[in-house]
């Protein structure tokens, strides 16, 4: 079942076209990837989604409601939050702060919001930096903070918006942990990403953007042997690269 239904959505500004008719859906316990070149429109379908912005064309239907025109904080309390491509943590606020926030959106009860906030602070991973001011942190654990502050607000669908960008290697595998483990708790993740090392191995499907426009939906393993995908986003020496690993598997 869909948890989430994007239906021909139209985003504009002006003149400019950032989205047009963009249709996909997001099945209730999965993880889902949306990539795609630079200015492709990802983040701005995060921002329709999320009720940042109101398409200008188009339908979203969330866990069976719509919410194309509800504002955002109406949206995360029906159980869908997001993080940032660019960390936006409450810098002179206590890492343990911040994620009390996100608690709050849902919960009156103190004692009830200390509690959630503490098992998001364990879940990512941020136990030893409670005390600490969140603009104090390392980028990795900034990206971790956003993830655990979203968490608090108690979701059904987490919004990624490019959570492993500007990690290493070692953080990365944790991130990427992190996530197959929320989704194993039963959130639904719809996640923007460019490192393909990351999302390709856990999606279980991959929506491809380009100039705005839906490319391709379908198993990472049939969207990386798209041609119309690899011409637009991995390029020609990725397909090269495909076609001699194709080659040297069949020899």
């Amino acid at each position: 079942m869909a948890l989430l239904e994007v239906d021909n959505l139209t985003m504009t500004f002006g003149s400019l076209v950032a989205n047009r008719d963009v249709s996909f859906q997001v099945e209730a316990g999965t993880i889902v990837g949306l990539i795609g070149p630079n200015g492709a429109g990802k983040t701005t379908i995060f921002n329709c989604l999320a009720g940042m912005y109101k398409p200008t064309a188009g339908r979203i239907v969330f866990d069976g409601r719509d919410i194309t025109r509800l504002p955002a904080w109406k949206v995360s309390r029906l159980g869908m939050a997001r993080t940032f491509q660019v960390v936006r943590p409450l810098k002179e606020m206590t890492v343990l702060e911040n994620i009390l926030v996100g608690a709050y959106l849902r919960q009156a009860d103190s004692d009830r919001a200390m509690e959630i906030a503490l098992r998001c602070l364990k879940t990512c991973f941020l136990e030893g930096d409670k005390d600490r001011p969140a603009g104090d942190l390392t980028i990795g654990n900034k990206k971790r903070l956003e993830v655990a502050r979203a968490l608090a607000t108690g979701p059904k669908l987490l919004l990624l918006d490019e959570a492993v960008a500007g990690l290493t290697s070692t953080e990365v595998r944790q991130m990427v942990g992190l996530i197959r483990g929320l989704r194993d708790e039963g959130i639904t993740i719809l996640m923007v990403e460019h490192i393909m090392e990351a999302i390709m191995p856990i999606a279980d499907k991959i929506v491809v953007l380009d100039g705005g426009i839906k490319i391709a939906e379908d198993r990472p393993a049939a969207v990386v042997a798209n041609e119309t995908v690899i011409k637009a986003y991995f390029g020609e020496k990725f397909s090269q690269r495909l076609k001699t690993m194709k080659q040297a598997g069949a020899s």
